[in-house]
């Protein structure tokens, strides 16, 4: 069978979607699946099973990443993986990573309808706590196959509640035993949704990305005196939202000034003592800022620390910066792999930079990586109303068969 004649099911690709989302769904058609919950349990154990019935290996690393494996006709040769991460947002969409993982699913079923085999071995992956949104940092898992951080600091990653990334792992029974990291496959792609407006608005479907730009998180605690709303004169205050609230606007000034291609983004406030009649003692807040040149976010970075102090003078503040993702370059095989494939299927596509952080960020680091973009509508994502296409579903799993077999061939 000619890899050119081989075409996913569409369909199928989409049932599965709506089949998944019936874990950790909402009531506005989103989900809330976050990692390592009972949902992201329940749409695991269904991955495992839907992997194993496609006649994979199934095998989980010690991160709880879930690798399902079909073997190819060189037992010596790296495997190429694909994939993504089956966890959301608190109020996540339905295809924000998980198309990722289950077109991985779909290309191993296509090719067992076709009867295909690959050279090289291939796997599907769900990478562990992508989203970050229960334990930063974000990508961890990933983070920790591309030797980004040691398996034990991601261990010990706690939640709001304090619970360790460790202890969640075994309590849902994904604290596996595979080591994780210390290979070197032969190659890495990974299918997306855009997450912002550029495809939509262009009437494009692909998007070859080229790079990731870098992203720094800041944790940040501004330190006031809590007092009674109603005898502290205004004077004498020590109002740490106050101080607080003029960092939101430095971190804003600061992308302004770093303007088309920066990004700033305060995300949390926490308020003690949060109550209604009492001055604010502390504040603790996060900070997101990004942009594609290693320098110029350095520069942002520095810019942050320095301003944040000043602006909250003379309350106290400390800084943690909790996830430090440099600016990355894909490989131009895997870029070639892509832009290639939508040519033949005569699909308008666009090289691109991606505004989101990955997991294919972190595997650039060990192996050849490309990225797919699909428009997703109204450029919307980290949202219960997410949507894409059927259509453009479809053309983007294609896309990711159709790379993933040519680096098959063209890779040692």
């Amino acid at each position: 069978m000619p890899a050119s004649n081989i075409r996913i099911d569409g369909e199928r690709l989409w049932s599965t979607l709506m089949e998944t989302a019936q874990f950790g769904a909402t009531e506005l058609g989103g989900l809330r699946r976050l990692t390592l919950t009972d949902e992201d349990k329940q749409v695991r154990d269904w991955f495992r099973a839907a992997c194993t019935d496609a006649g994979c290996t199934v095998s989980i690393d010690e991160m709880g990443s879930i690798f399902a494996r079909r073997s190819g006709s060189d037992p010596a040769a790296a495997p190429i993986l694909f994939g993504s991460h089956l966890d959301t947002q608190p109020t996540g969409g339905k295809f924000d990573g998980i198309l990722g993982v289950l077109a991985g699913l779909e290309v191993m079923r296509t090719l067992n309808a076709f009867g295909y085999t690959t050279r090289h071995p291939l796997e599907a992956i769900d990478w562990t706590n992508e989203e970050g949104s229960r334990f930063a940092p974000a990508m961890v898992a990933s983070g920790v196959f591309g030797g980004a951080f040691t398996r034990d600091f991601a261990w010990a990653r706690t939640d709001h509640d304090g619970v360790t990334l460790a202890d969640a792992l075994a309590r849902i029974g994904y604290r596996g035993d595979l080591p994780c990291g210390g290979r070197k496959p032969a190659a890495y792609f990974e299918l997306h949704i855009e997450q912002g407006p550029i495809l939509e608005a262009a009437r494009e479907t692909i998007g070859v990305v080229t790079g990731i730009q870098g992203i720094k998180w800041v944790d940040m605690t501004v330190t006031g005196q809590a007092s009674h709303s109603g005898t502290t004169p205004m004077p004498v205050r020590r109002d740490a939202l106050v101080g607080a609230a003029q960092i939101v606007a430095v971190a804003r000034s600061i992308a302004e000034r770093h303007a088309p291609s920066a990004r700033a983004t305060v995300g949390r406030f926490e308020v003690a003592p949060n109550s209604r009649n009492v001055v604010p003692g502390s504040v603790q807040l996060t900070v997101d800022i990004r942009h594609p040149d290693a320098n110029v976010l350095a520069t942002m970075h520095a810019a942050l620390l320095d301003e944040a102090r000043r602006a909250v003078a003379p309350l106290d503040i400390a800084f943690e910066t909790v996830n430090d993702s440099p600016p990355i370059a894909f490989d131009p095989i895997c870029i070639d792999a892509v832009r290639e494939a939508a040519q033949r299927l005569r699909l308008p596509a666009r090289e691109m930079v991606s505004g989101a952080g990955h997991d294919a960020a972190y595997l650039a680091r060990v192996c050849p990586t490309g990225m797919i973009f699909i428009p997703c509508e109204g450029g919307l994502s980290h949202n219960e109303i997410e949507n894409a296409t059927f259509a453009d579903v479809a053309a983007g799993a294609q896309v990711l068969l159709e790379a993933i077999l040519a680096a098959d061939q063209r890779l040692p």
